[in-house]
């Protein structure tokens, strides 16, 4: 089946089986791999994009369920061609919010949702906004720390 979908402001289709997951669409036909695959059980988060501006895990969801929706993957938040980051990636830059870097995609498309609910989120709605995210090297203080950092850059 042919799925159109608008990927990171761009009109983008793949022919695809009916059973292809989001996350697969993503990575393997239309080459954007920076939504990681971590889990397949949809437990770790690190599959997490934008969908019509709310946090998904893209292994729960076949894409001919996103059909026609709007996606921002990693890749979107930021254009490469002006060498700058988006205000959450260099949140997590400063605080060195990352380690292995596996789980960063995920944990930065759900602040940015969460940023988005939340402007000035409280340590409550820190911890349950990323509560769907894992990260296996981190103690989660300087993820927190990056989403505080975050709301203040965009409040800015």
């Amino acid at each position: 089946m042919n799925i159109s979908l608008h990927i990171n402001g761009q009109a983008r289709s793949a022919e695809a089986e009916d059973r292809t997951l989001l996350v697969d669409l993503l990575r393997d036909h239309l080459g954007l791999t920076g939504t990681h695959v971590g889990c397949d059980t949809s437990q770790c988060g690190c599959c997490t994009v934008l969908l019509d501006g709310h946090a998904v895990k893209s292994c729960t969801m076949l894409a001919a369920q996103a059909q026609g929706s709007h996606i921002t993957t990693i890749e979107g938040l930021a254009p490469a061609s002006s060498g700058a980051l988006h205000p959450v990636q260099a949140a997590f830059s400063k605080c060195h919010a990352l380690q292995c870097g596996f789980c960063t995609p995920g944990m930065v498309m759900a602040t940015v949702s969460l940023l988005q609910k939340h402007p000035q989120p409280t340590d409550a709605q820190i911890t349950e906004g990323l509560s769907g995210n894992l990260c296996r090297c981190t103690g989660y203080i300087n993820i927190a720390q990056a989403v505080k950092e975050a709301a203040a850059q965009l409040a800015s």
